[in-house]
């Protein structure tokens, strides 16, 4: 027989079981936080060369299988991140920090850029930390201190600049650090007092509190060579190889340190001892006693107090279960939900990079809407943007380029796109290039500007094909010529990385009041918002793959593409014929027949022209055939080509005059 308390105690464990089961089986999804977070991960990357996010299916809730990602025995959680070595382009994202469990980060030699985030220290259990050989910059976050599992940080052959922080001696578990190859500065924060003892690995403190880097008794290896630290060398940090410490502006008996010239007469650290405080050593003597002997009373209190907690826990298992019942596992981070837009708000503010952003001007869009008139100054437009003309009192007049994009269509790519885009064409100044002034960044109305010194004259293709080519006389023309050559040379070979015109034509040369031209890159929008929003959302059988825009390092490599443009550009300014015209087909085609012809050649002068200099067109002819070299490697560089333009073509006045007496009559002869 059963006895009724048997009875009871079977209904209790049935109980249980069931609760543990159901707990089970609706909590069974993998974290939707987790996938969320490495979907978020993978927006942030805009260019993956090699493919490593092609398994990455934004729909499939279990992201074990995925390239790169490691989970839990249990397949609950992943624990690791190692994508290394795949050429990877682009931003860390903050919310990786929701993925809780994870206890290593590797994505070694990458090219990430910006900063990193100081969400990576919510990471409690990461124990490998490993973002070297990427293209990182700004400080390293104060919150790495709170990686209290952490055992390996690598950050070597980075940008990462300022102080290192002395929060990183809370790390008492880590073992190797490695700091290499960054621009950090300043002393090596770690003092260990006044009396100390050595040991294998570093020292221990015998009567004072260390402080800093001498915190970490666990520490094996170390490097902190070739960075800008200043100061000398801490003594509990002497056990190291003295290579760790190489290619610095420390005070060390080391030929191998940076010279004064390139330490910039760095200071010498102040020293700053540990003070000890015997009062608050005896106080904390005393409670430890205290706390060794615990009266009944005590551990009946802790007893009771455990019993409450178990209550608690049970409870917390309830709301799990109700928690899971009404939340969906699957989130597509792309796809902007209206629960989610407030969210995607904040996740894109995270993405501002300000050491990127911090030396370029930043308008209000209240500024420029009363600097345009209220925006009623159109001067152009194409479908992805539009231009207005703006005059700020006291200042140049403007071009404020405005770009057309709903907010909900403005994904994280775009934004780490248009961060990246203001930051490129900060860089750029020389007198044939538009000069970018500011920018406008405003979500409330949503707003993306770009603003530009203005160029009076309208553009080259104006002039050429809208009636007016007779204000460019053929000097004109050769000016126009060599300062668009010019401007070429400077962006491909003076700066550093390179820069290329996206789209090299008549519609990207303005003309100033004088006619000088600069080079202008607006369209380099167009390929970036097609390519988006063909994709975006698109999820095939496969998932959601994101197929990036070109991104914004291989506009530096397609040089070749814009020799060959410019070849191109010569014979239209020349000629006063587009690139392509319905009726007479391709301009380099038609051209082609006579080039190569000395006798011919002044047949592809524009007849507008009255006169020209045939010296003047023959190396303009030889120019161009370099460009359209069938074989992109076989093309002379712009350096060249611009060289040939300046020593080979006169624009003075004196040779104009000689040229409206002389070209025409050479072309009657030859004829």
């Amino acid at each position: 027989m059963i006895t009724r308390r048997g009875k009871m105690r079977n209904w209790v464990l049935f109980g249980v079981l069931v609760t543990v089961g159901l707990v089970f089986l609706k909590c069974d999804a993998f974290p939707a936080n987790e996938v969320h977070a490495l979907n978020n991960f993978r927006e942030a990357i805009y260019e993956d060369p090699h493919l490593v996010f092609s398994n990455w299916n934004a729909l499939d809730s279990d992201p074990c299988g995925w390239s790169g990602i490691f989970c839990s025995t249990a397949r609950d959680h992943v624990i690791k991140i190692n994508i290394s070595g795949a050429s990877l382009k682009g931003f860390l994202s903050p919310n990786l920090h929701l993925i809780s469990s994870l206890q290593e980060l590797i994505l070694h030699g990458n090219v990430l850029i910006g900063t990193i985030p100081k969400e990576i220290g919510l990471l409690k259990n990461l124990k490998v930390l490993d973002l070297g050989s990427n293209q990182l910059a700004g400080p390293i976050p104060l919150e790495l201190g709170n990686l209290s599992n952490i055992i390996k940080i690598n950050l070597q052959c980075n940008g990462l600049t300022g102080k290192l922080p002395s929060e990183l001696g809370k790390l008492i578990y880590l073992q190797e650090l490695r700091l290499d190859r960054n621009k950090l500065k300043g002393p090596l924060p770690a003092s260990n007092g006044s009396n100390f003892t050595s040991s294998a690995y570093g020292m221990h403190a015998s009567g004072a509190k260390p402080t800093g880097l001498c915190r970490l008794s666990q520490l094996r290896v170390a490097d902190f060579s070739f960075n800008f630290f200043f100061g000398s060398i801490p003594k509990c940090l002497e056990y190291l190889s003295k290579t760790s410490f190489q290619g610095n502006c420390l005070q060390a008996k080391d030929p191998r340190q940076r010279s004064t010239a390139l330490c910039g007469g760095t200071p010498p650290a102040k020293s700053n001892p540990a003070q000890s405080n015997n009062k608050h050593r005896t106080v904390e003597g005393r409670t430890k006693h205290k706390s060794a002997s615990k009266p009944t009373w005590l551990f009946v209190l802790e007893v009771v107090t455990g019993v409450i907690a178990g209550s608690l826990f049970l409870v917390a298992i309830l709301a799990a279960i109700q928690k899971c019942k009404n939340e969906s596992s699957i989130i597509i981070p792309w796809k902007k939900s209206a629960s989610m837009k407030d969210h995607m708000k904040d996740y894109m503010a995270v993405y501002v990079d300000t050491e990127v952003l911090k030396d370029v001007e930043r308008y209000s869009r209240q500024e420029l809407e009363v600097a345009c008139e209220d925006f009623s100054n159109i001067i152009g437009s194409s479908p992805d943007s539009l231009v207005y003309k703006g005059t700020v009192k006291g200042g140049p007049e403007l071009a404020v380029i405005s770009i057309c994009v709903k907010e909900e269509q403005w994904t994280t790519y775009l934004e780490l796109y248009f961060q990246k885009e203001v930051a490129e064409l900060a860089r750029i100044n020389h007198e044939n290039t538009a000069k970018l002034l500011g920018y406008c960044r405003e979500s409330n109305p949503f707003t993306r500007m770009l603003v530009f010194e203005y160029a009076s004259n309208g553009t080259l293709y104006e002039h050429l094909h809208y009636g007016e080519g007779c204000q460019l006389s053929w000097t004109r023309r050769m000016k126009i010529v060599i300062g668009i050559a010019k401007g070429l040379k400077y962006l491909h070979s003076e700066l550093d990385p390179p820069f290329t015109i996206s789209e090299l034509n008549s519609n990207a040369v303005y003309l100033t009041e004088d006619f000088s031209p600069k080079l202008v890159d607006f369209e380099s929008w167009k390929t970036t918002f097609a390519r988006s929003e063909k994709n975006s959302g698109a999820i095939s059988s496969e998932g959601a793959m994101c197929v990036l825009p070109n991104s914004l390092q291989s506009r530096h490599l397609d040089m070749q593409g814009n020799i060959y443009a410019f070849g191109v550009l010569l014979l239209e300014i020349i000629s006063g014929r587009p690139p392509y015209c319905k009726d007479k087909g391709c301009l380099v085609d038609w051209a082609k027949e006579f080039l190569d012809l000395p006798e011919v050649l002044p047949y592809v002068v524009d007849p507008e022209l009255k006169h020209f200099r045939y010296e003047d067109l023959k190396v303009i002819s030889e120019v161009v055939n370099l460009c359209i070299l069938p074989s992109s490697s076989s093309r002379t560089s712009m350096k060249d080509l611009c060289a040939m333009l300046e020593s080979d073509i006169d624009t003075s006045i004196t040779a104009e005059l000689k040229a409206s007496s002389l070209a025409w009559a050479e072309l009657a002869l030859s004829s």
